[in-house]
Order: C-alpha cells, then structure tokens, then sequence
C-alpha cells in the first residue's frame, strides 16, 4: 500500500517514539519532508499526497539511520541556526539553538549600521561567524578552525548564503599569528565538555559529534585557560567578547576573563534558563579632555 504525506509522519513518528529517541515528532516530519521533497506546508495543505517507491524506499533509510541514533542533522546534512540554513557533516559539530545565545547578545550590541569585524575561534561548520554577517550587512569576518575539514564546510556554508565575500576562514591554532587589538568583536564556542564526561553523552553526540569539537581537558577549561588572555590581547580597545559555556562552568570561566583584564564580565542564559555564555568587554583607551 502507497503511503501518504500523513500517513508516512505518523508511522515515521510512531517508530522513533517505540525506539525510545527523544524529540520523535520534529524528527519524524524533518525525514519525511527530506524523504518525500516536501515542505513543511505540503503536509497540512495536500496530507493525501502519494510517496513514490522511491521515496518510500528513501524513508526507511533515513529511519534506519535515526534508529541506530545517528543524528537527523547528518541524516540530511543540513541544520538551520538563527535564520540560516547551514551543511554540516561529521566534522563539524551539529548548531544548536543554545549557541544562538551569542547571535543574540552580538545584536544587541553592534546595530544594523555599524561597521566592525568579527573573529570566530574554532569556527565549525560557520554558524556564529555566518549568522552574525547574515544580520549586519556592514560586517566583515574571520573564521579560525584547526581542522582542514570543517573549513571546507564553513567556505561552502559562506559561499551558498552569498557571504564568502566578507569573510575570511583560515586555519590556525586559536590566535596564534594574529595581530594584537585586531577585531572590534571576538566570539567562540570551544570545546568545555570534560574528557571523562564524554563517554556518558548521549550516541548523537558521543558517536558522531567530531572529539576536538567538544574535549576541554580533564576540567572541561583548558581553551578558557588559553583564549582569555589571548582574547584580550587581540580585542580592539572598548571590543567586546563572547563565549559559550557549560552550564555549570559561570564562575570559572568569569574569573579566568577577570584575571586576563575583562571588563564588565557578565553571564547570560539560554532559552532554557541555563547559563550559556560569558560576554564582556576589554578596557577602552582613556581619553583626555
């Protein structure tokens, strides 16, 4: 029997449900549209719209993959974050709307007209760097990863969205070879997770999230220890920085800043109410009267 648009979300829907996976309902339609190259809409407005055999065929697939917990985002190689839509593959780790924390507080920050450039640290699959340029058409960026890989997603990421033209994307390690009181702006989300916790992670990310996206050391702080200084010595005077954070690393991230010199280091939480992200500013030259 043929399945329809309907019928294929709720048996798709059925089946993660009875394989025990969380968010079975978003993950479901997701398949289905990517499977049957529908959108969202086609579901509501034409639910009776036959799926070809290979559509079907194209469906279990995906289901298959889902079962065996590989991520929906790697499933269909792509992931929206903020208002973009992103490629992502196993090198890069997979957005999520906790890092969108960052977009948030950089907006209210640096307003539509203004002109100031941006360095992202460990730049991934473009996310922070790519929703930033998105939204402030006169910025202008730079993208750092150790990984050659995740590069090459960050360029094709910033090519589709049309913003390869105000972005540089290099690889580095960290700040190594930038110059000092370079950028107006600096924003990362390094790796924090503790080496020992990562083998508790859920599959999705334990299996399939790329290692150096998310060890931060016996304590999860070792790329704190290093970019807070570093941070600072390339921020413009009067820059600001963003990071994000475990939820439960506030205090020591906030210090490790305050010893570098930060000034006005605050933490902000997500939408889950959890703490997200340190933000702060270093020391604007003194001017005379």
């Amino acid at each position: 029997m043929t399945l329809t648009l309907v019928q294929a979300w709720s048996a798709a829907k059925s089946r993660l449900e009875a394989a025990g996976l969380a968010g079975p309902v978003i993950d479901a339609r997701l398949l289905v549209e990517a499977a049957a190259d529908a959108a969202r809409i086609d579901i509501l407005t034409d639910p009776h719209r036959p799926l070809t055999a290979e559509q079907e065929a194209r469906l279990l697939d995906y289901l298959d993959r889902r079962e065996r917990r590989e991520p929906v985002s790697h499933i269909l190689g792509r992931r929206g974050f903020w208002k973009i839509m992103l490629r992502v593959t196993p090198a890069v780790l997979t957005p999520r709307p906790d890092t969108e924390t960052i977009i948030d507080l950089v907006l209210k920050a640096f307003g539509e007209h203004q002109v100031f450039n941006v360095l992202d640290l460990g730049v991934g699959s473009g996310a922070i760097l790519l929703a930033i340029l998105a939204e402030r058409p006169l910025a202008r960026g730079l993208g750092v990863d150790v990984s050659e890989e995740a590069l090459a997603v960050a360029r094709e990421n910033a090519a589709t969205l049309g913003l390869a033209g105000r972005c540089a994307l290099l690889r580095g390690d960290w700040t190594e070879g930038l110059a000092d009181e370079n950028f107006d702006l600096v924003v990362s989300n390094p790796p924090y997770i503790a080496t020992d916790v990562i083998e508790t992670l859920e599959p999705e990310v334990r299996e399939h999230e790329p290692r150096l996206a998310l060890d931060g050391g016996r304590d999860g702080l070792d790329a704190y220890r290093r970019l807070a200084p570093e941070i600072l010595r390339v921020l413009k005077p009067g820059g600001r920085f963003a990071v994000e954070i475990g939820y439960d690393q506030k205090a020591a991230v906030e210090a490790l800043f305050r010893e570098a010199g930060a000034l006005d280091v605050q933490t902000f939480k997500d939408l889950a109410d959890r703490d997200r992200v340190v933000a702060g500013a270093k020391k604007a030259l003194e001017t005379g009267r």
